[in-house]
This record gives C-alpha cells, structure tokens and sequence, in this order.
C-alpha cells in the first residue's frame, strides 16, 4: 500500500529549523569543533525551585490523572497574580487565560480557531518561521509587514495600505524581537491599538522573550497598554523565561472571546498539561523571590554575552545591530553575499554556525542572526574565528 501525504501538509512551508540542525550535525559527526550560534535553545538549566516543585508533585496519585481539559484552575490564577505582580495588568482567570503546551501551539492553532480559509492573516517580516505554518494550517492567505532597522524593527502602521488593513482580520507582533532583539515602546503599542480599532483588526502579541531586556529596561507587555484587552492577546512561554524549553509550558492571556476560541479548539486537540508540569509552572511563578533572582541573574548573563559579543566584532570592523532585548544579534551580511551564502560561509570556513536571516522571510536578507545560548569565552572565539576570514582582512 501507499500512503499518500494529504493535500494540507503538501501546502507546509520548509521547516527552517530542522535543515539548520542538520547541516550543524553534519559538520559536528564530520569531526570539526562547531560553535553554534544558530540555535535559539537556552543553554542554562531550569532553575533548582521549579525542578524540585517538579519532583514533589509528581509523587502525588492526584497528578496521575488526566489534567482538566483548559487546565488547572490554581494555574490558570498563577498566571492571572503574575501578570497583576508584573505588569499591572487585570486578568480573569475564568475567561481570559488559556494553557498552551509551550506558546508556539497558541501561535500555530490561532488561525485555525479564529479565521476561515481565505481571510487575511498579517504577519512580521522578518518573523518567527512557525507563524507561517498556522497560516498554511489554517488555509488563510497571509501578507507581510516589513520591519525596517530605519524605525528600529518597529511596525511603522502607515507602511500598511487601507485596502490590505480593511482585508486582514488579525496582525501578529513580537517584542522582544526573534530575530532582530528589537524591543515595543509606549507608543508604538499605542499606536497599534489605535490601528487595530480604526481597522478592526486583531492583535496577537508573541511575547516569548518577555522577561529579557538590557541596559536595566524592563520589556513592556502589549496588554498594559490602555484598550489592548479589547482587541488581541498576548503569548507567553516559561522556555525562555525559566529555561523550561524541553517542558513545553506557556499560556495565552487577554480578549475572552479569542482566549475562548482557543480554549475550544484545544478541547478537541489535547487534554491539557500533565498536572504536575502545571504545578512546577506555579511555583516559577508564584515564587517571587525565587523567581525575580533567577530572572534577574538569567538576564545579567545574556546581557554579559551580548556585551562580549558585540566587543569582539566590533574591534574588526563588523558592525551589529545592538539588541534591546531577547538574546540574539542581528549581524549584517557583508557586500557579495547573500543572508544564505554567508551563512554557508561562515559554517564551512570559520567552524561557526548561525541563522540566515533570511529564513525568518525575505525581510531578514542581508542580515544573520547569532545566539547568545553559548558562553562568552565561546562567542568571543567565534568572533575571532571570524576575523581570520579573508573578507575582513583586507
């Protein structure tokens, strides 16, 4: 027999993570000492609270059980209690939360809970490669919104033509910015709110590297901004926050009825998260001291790494985009490459893997993206690697 791929996975676009893998292993099996920088994978451990409220909890026969189908309902006011903590923002755990098995599920399933196929999805160029999947899941038509290092990788809204806002029906955001570490003002989140009333349009914030900013600025939420809940959500993951990528953790907060419809698309998708998963993720939560002292030291090495980083290149005339936040620099591509030939070059040459830029849309070209997800000592030698190469000799 022979079993044919259906006509809806046929539409997925490449999945750009799993070809920079391979090509990475590839070099690694051939016996060559990579640095990789690619990766967007915390390097560090879950902090020793949250494993231990793990540990505990999965001892108990309660958690052995089936979750309930939207979650724990002592989970879902955790989130509601650190968004107040955090952000000052009012959440109704009741109806304006839902429990994402990691964010990225919340950003993929959206298009399908909330549109129908044709509608008009717009999304950030260049964005996280996975929003792209959710428009293919969902059959919707997309259009993309160009981030411009002219305005800092802010949206600028009078970019967007009347006749493609009046079309869409939601608009994605991220700040802290993947790939470019960006980072929302006051204003510009006040500025989309103001767009997404004049032309109804939806607003979803990927807030994934919420709680990573520099230079002792603190990421602001899209929803402290005056009327955010009555127009879009936001996304939050513990992967980035508390080294919880393996965990697959997160949640969605903000409008009822879209938090609604993905609640209900999730009843017939998923049983929600082991209970004991969900009761580690309180304790990250709930736990302030805790909490606020890993952050803050998770913070202060990124930032440490970044400072490192962007020395070293920097001394041979390489030029970074300095980031604000998330843990990535946008490095330009120098002249007679593209995004992908760099890339390549830099693999191939300098034992030094990062992410071509241009996998994250067409806006991304002409730039790379290195993480900070290695040590400083490591990203230092990338940089002299680097240096040795006969473009930035001559």
């Amino acid at each position: 027999m022979h079993f044919e791929e259906s006509d809806l996975l046929k539409t997925l676009p490449k999945q750009f993570f799993a070809s920079l893998v391979a090509k990475v292993n590839a070099k690694i099996a051939a016996g060559y000492d990579v640095i990789n920088l690619g990766q967007g994978n915390p390097d560090q451990p879950t902090p020793d609270y949250i494993v231990k409220a793990m540990q505990d909890s999965t001892a108990k026969p309660a958690d052995h059980k089936y979750s309930l189908f939207r979650g724990e309902m002592r989970f879902k006011e955790a989130i509601a209690q650190f968004y107040h903590d955090e952000y000052g923002v009012t959440i109704d755990p009741y109806t304006e939360v839902a429990i994402l098995a990691g964010s990225k599920i919340g950003l993929v399933e959206l298009p399908w809970a909330l549109m129908n196929p044709g509608e008009l999805l717009l999304l950030p160029n260049p964005g996280y490669p996975d929003y792209l999947s959710g428009a293919a899941l969902g059959r919707v038509k997309y259009e993309s919104v160009t981030l411009k290092r002219e305005n800092d990788f802010l949206i600028d809204y009078h970019d967007i033509d009347d006749k493609t806002a009046e079309k869409a029906k939601f608009l994605y955001l991220n700040y802290p910015n993947n790939p470019t570490g960006a980072v929302a003002t006051a204003k510009f989140y006040t500025d989309t709110v103001a767009f997404a009333e004049e032309k109804q349009v939806g607003i979803v914030s990927d807030f994934a590297y919420g709680a990573i900013g520099f230079d002792g600025q603190k990421p602001l939420s899209f929803l402290q901004t005056k009327g955010a809940k009555s127009v879009g959500i936001e996304t939050y993951t513990f992967s980035k926050t508390f080294n919880m990528a393996g965990w697959r953790v997160g949640f969605a907060v903000g409008n009822a009825e879209m938090i609604e419809a993905l609640n209900l698309i999730q009843d017939h998708l998923f049983v929600s998260l082991f209970p004991a998963v969900q009761d580690a993720a309180i304790e990250a939560l709930a736990n302030q001291t805790a909490r606020q002292e890993s952050v803050s030291n998770l913070v202060a090495l990124y930032e440490k790494r970044r400072d490192a980083f962007v020395t070293a290149v920097t001394k041979f005339g390489w030029t970074p985009y300095v980031p604000k936040g998330a843990f990535y620099v946008l490095m330009p591509v120098p002249e007679g490459y593209t995004s992908s030939t760099f890339a390549d070059l830099l693999l191939e040459e300098a034992n030094v893997a990062v992410a071509d830029a241009s996998g994250f849309g067409d806006g991304g070209e002409g730039y790379i993206r290195v993480g900070l997800t290695v040590e400083a000592e490591r990203l230092i030698a990338a940089a002299e690697r680097i240096s040795q190469l006969p473009i930035f000799r001559q």
